[in-house]
């Protein structure tokens, strides 16, 4: 069996209207759309340094390959 990946479950909880242009591209790479969107990303030092740029946007938990079926 190869080691479990982590993974990151990220939803944007807060609008981005009167935020400053950087903070809607990282949203947008990170792939979320809009309030109530979730999106499923590595665990990787790049993705968490997005996440922590927009983290007051964003609500974040720890996901992993085994938890699913």
């Amino acid at each position: 069996m190869s080691a479990a990946k982590n993974r990151l479950v990220v939803r944007q909880v807060r609008s981005l209207i009167g935020r400053p242009h950087p903070q809607h591209r990282v949203i947008a790479g990170l792939g979320l759309r809009g309030v109530g969107t979730t999106v499923v990303v590595d665990d990787t030092p790049s993705f968490r340094g997005m996440i922590k740029k927009v983290l007051h946007l964003v609500e974040v938990r720890q996901d992993s390959e085994e938890a699913r079926p």
